[in-house]
Formats: structure tokens, C-alpha cells, sequence
């Protein structure tokens, strides 16, 4: 079975893996991809393709800002949506609200909105290319039974993002268009909820706890659905 370990040097999270060194910015997605290692390999060596596919979901894809995995690609732009969906909700003018929605967007789908303060890849890009490759490693004729499963929650949780991403977008194209304050604050104030959801998921069924299923996982569910 291939070494696999982490280790913290300074505020860089060092991951050693069958050889080869990777450093990843904080702890979260170091986490994320040594549980991805753990799963991949745990039950059949031979998980070459599923581990490449999640590769990039956590570690690296060609086309990202700073070619980041998808899913840290997708955090760091949910991120900024909901710091501008509160900013946009505590808002003192019409103005103001429309200028924070419009970053909300940027940050959400830059090609709806083409400038703002998001790195220009978006949520919706990055969290459907996850969702894709999770697909992609599940379906992979190596993938176990274990990746299998963790699969699919991770899928689930990736997809609820997705759907609440395009969800707030409808809202803010509402927010841009009223010409009443009140209105477009109790919007904002929707929108607020949704980007914050997509970052830290959102109860649901009323049990007490956020878990990756439909409806409640976001994208802070995920490191502990993989392991």
C-alpha cells in the first residue's frame, strides 16, 4: 500500500504520498486529500483511475486559478458570494445592495457578471466540474465499493451547492432590477442564507445536524463525508 501522511511545516500543510511531496495552503483540503488517499486505496490497491479523478476534485485541475482543485476552487469562490451577500444585506442604499449583489454574481458565474471580486472561475464551474469527476470515480471500473459510496455523498453535497448557486443568481437578477430598497434588502437577505448554506450547509430535517444529504450538505460537509 503506498505511504501516505501529513505533516505541518509553518502555515503549509506538507502531504506525503507514495514518494512524491504535494503542499497544500491549510488544513482543511490536506485533510480533504489525505482522506481521499485513505479511501482510494484502502480496500484494492489497484485504484489508479478513481484516484486520479479525485485528484482533481481536491488537488489540482488545469484550468482553475492557480490550477487549485475544484472543490478549493469552489470554496474559496462560495466564500466570497456570502461576504457580499451579507455586506449587500446590511446595506444602507439601493446602490450599495446592487454593487454587493453584482460581486455575488461575479463570485458565483462570471460570465453572467464579467468583473467583481472573486478569482474568476466561479461556484457553478468549479462545483459542476467536481460533481463531474466525483462522477467519473465512481464509475471508474477500478473504483471499490468504498469510493462508491463516499462518492455519491460527496455528489450529493456538491450538487445541493450547484442548485443553490443557480438558485441565488435567479435572485439576484431580481435584486438588479427593483427600483425598491426594502424589497431588494429582504432579497438580499435570501440571498445571504443561500451563499452561506452553500458554504456551511443549512438543517434541513430537523434533526439537529448538517449531514452531505439532499437539501443540507455544503461544501464544509465534505472533508468528513471522504474518509
Amino acid at each position: 500500500m503506498p505511504s501516505f501522511r501529513v505533516g505541518v511545516r509553518s502555515a503549509t500543510i506538507v502531504v506525503f504520498a507514495g514518494g512524491n511531496i504535494m503542499r497544500l495552503p491549510n488544513v482543511r483540503f490536506a485533510f480533504l486529500l489525505a482522506s481521499i488517499g485513505l479511501f482510494a486505496f484502502g480496500g484494492n490497491l489497484a485504484a489508479q483511475a478513481a484516484h486520479a479523478h479525485m485528484g482533481h476534485v481536491a488537488d489540482g485541475w488545469r484550468d482553475t486559478p492557480d490550477q487549485v482543485g475544484l472543490l478549493p476552487a469552489a470554496v474559496v469562490e462560495a466564500e466570497i458570494a456570502a461576504r457580499h451577500a451579507g455586506l449587500a444585506a446590511g446595506s444602507g442604499s439601493l446602490g450599495a445592495i446592487k454593487a454587493h449583489i453584482g460581486h455575488v454574481l461575479h463570485a458565483l458565474d462570471p460570465t453572467v457578471e464579467e468583473s467583481g471580486p472573486g478569482k474568476g472561475y466561479g461556484v457553478v464551474k468549479a462545483a459542476t466540474g467536481a460533481a463531474r469527476h466525483i462522477g467519473l470515480a465512481a464509475n471508474s471500473g477500478d473504483a471499490s465499493a468504498n469510493v462508491k459510496t463516499h462518492a455519491n455523498h460527496v455528489e450529493t453535497s456538491v450538487n445541493n451547492v450547484v442548485e443553490w448557486a443557480r438558485r441565488v443568481i435567479e435572485l439576484c437578477g431580481e435584486v438588479k432590477a427593483s427600483e425598491d430598497q426594502a424589497a431588494a434588502t429582504e432579497l438580499a437577505k435570501e440571498i445571504q442564507a443561500m451563499t452561506q448554506a452553500m458554504v456551511s450547509g443549512q438543517y434541513a430535517d430537523g434533526n439537529g445536524r448538517t449531514s452531505w444529504s439532499e437539501g443540507e450538505g455544503g461544501l464544509e460537509q465534505l472533508p468528513s463525508t471522504w474518509g
